[in-house]
């Protein structure tokens, strides 16, 4: 095959006293995402995503959150160990489809600065990456603030 689509999606708990960052970027905010990593939950859907579209699995099979090696660790790197491990596997990234559903806060302002460090990890243009943002008009636990689910799609090419 020439071509692989992969999706993916992750979800975290937010709460008070904790960083928040999307996409590689700190954002100011009172709360924060919660998990064993730093709770990337953006950059956590796109590995899902890379990983499913060559069949290797989850994130949860390579970074797992037992492992003490992966505690508190920037997300980025995990998204660095995905593309090394997509690309071992002979396969290059045409393009990546970010969709994040969270109440608040509004993360337009950030877009730019996410769509540059996910380029920068990936080798693709800022231009190859897409990411969008919803609310869920105050409906569930992302519509209480209680948290934020993020899901992307990827579109793989063979070398």
């Amino acid at each position: 095959m020439a071509y692989r689509i992969g999706s993916g999606v992750d979800f975290h708990r937010l709460e008070e006293g904790r960083e928040l960052w999307i996409g590689g970027i700190k954002i100011p905010f009172l709360k924060g995402a919660v998990g064993h990593s730093d709770a990337d939950v953006l950059l956590h859907a796109i590995c899902d995503a890379l990983l499913g579209a060559i069949c290797l699995g989850d994130i949860g099979d390579h970074f797992p959150d037992n492992d003490p090696a992966y505690k508190n660790i920037d997300s980025k790197i995990l998204l660095q160990k995905t593309i090394d491990l997509i690309e071992k596997e002979g396969y290059s990234i045409v393009n990546i489809d970010c969709t994040l559903c969270l109440q608040s806060p509004k993360i337009k302002p950030y877009t730019g600065q996410m769509q540059q460090v996910i380029a920068n990890i990936t080798r693709i243009t800022v231009k190859d990456i897409s990411i969008k943002a919803t609310t869920t008009e105050n409906m569930g636990f992302v519509g209480r603030g209680e948290g934020l689910t993020a899901y992307a799609t990827v579109l793989l090419e063979k070398r």
